[in-house]
């Protein structure tokens, strides 16, 4: 019995220590068990957002780079490797084309606007100051700064147009003499051209009628009224000219 006894508490012993070692070696399990795999920086985040927002702005227009998604694309292949320095590197090429073909967009379109523009007379001096703004931009290659001043300065110029009533006395002559219509009355057939519809011989007008009036028709359009004027020949009362229809461009009097 007393040999007995040395067996039963190294029984005892061993495992004691068997539960010990089992209780130290769980939380190193659990421990590798909750590590994960880590997700892209913020910083790569921030990259390809900033890149899909630009190839989005770009495809909206219609106006986008062939390689422009591939390097999204590529951009994305890259952080999901872990590549974050070419996964930033991509993202920043991909927008930096997509805002590119934006701003290409709008310079297209402001150059087109600032044609049609230049040609306008009668412009107030802060509508002068705007067209040279415009202009200022085009030239800088600022797109769409020039294409919102420039848009903006083209519907200020449509919404100019006025409506004129006829009153007793008036004539085609006398309406463009006034000084808040053309203050010149050689610019009359401007008025004729405008309103061909109801008028239908240039030298009998009507108390009543309603003309609109372009208070900023284009240079060419003021030298073609102008010398119209100065050429047209005798007049008389309710006959078209022949000169007259040829000023409008052959159009058909009723």
């Amino acid at each position: 019995m007393k040999y007995a006894r040395p067996a039963k508490y190294l029984s005892i012993s061993v495992l004691a220590l068997g539960l010990v070692v089992g209780c130290a070696g769980q939380p190193k399990q659990e421990a590798a068990e909750a590590v994960q795999p880590a997700g892209p920086s913020a910083a790569v985040t921030q990259a390809l957002d900033s890149a899909r927002a630009a190839i989005k702005d770009a495809k909206a227009l219609d106006w986008i780079w062939r390689d422009t998604g591939k390097f999204l694309k590529q951009a994305e292949a890259a952080a999901k490797a872990g590549d974050e320095a070419k996964a930033i590197k991509l993202a920043n090429k991909a927008r930096d084309q997509a805002r590119l073909a934006v701003n290409q967009y709008y310079l297209e379109q402001a150059k087109t606007l600032l044609g049609k523009l230049r040609n306008m007379s009668g412009l107030s001096a802060e509508q002068k100051q705007a067209l040279e703004a415009g202009t200022a931009a085009v030239l800088a290659a600022e797109g769409k700064r020039a294409y919102d001043i420039l848009s903006k300065l083209e519907a200020e110029l449509a919404a100019a147009s006025i409506q004129y009533t006829v009153v007793k006395g008036d004539s085609l002559w006398a309406i463009s003499g006034k000084p808040d219509i053309y203050n010149n009355p050689y610019q009359w057939p401007l008025i004729y051209k405008a309103n061909s519809d109801k008028i239908k011989d240039a030298d009998l007008i009507y108390p009543g009628q309603n003309f609109s009036i372009d208070r900023n028709p284009s240079a060419a359009e003021v030298d073609a009224a102008i010398n119209h004027a100065k050429t047209r020949g005798a007049w008389s009362l309710g006959v078209v000219e022949e000169s007259d229809r040829a000023y409008l461009g052959g159009l058909r009097v009723r």
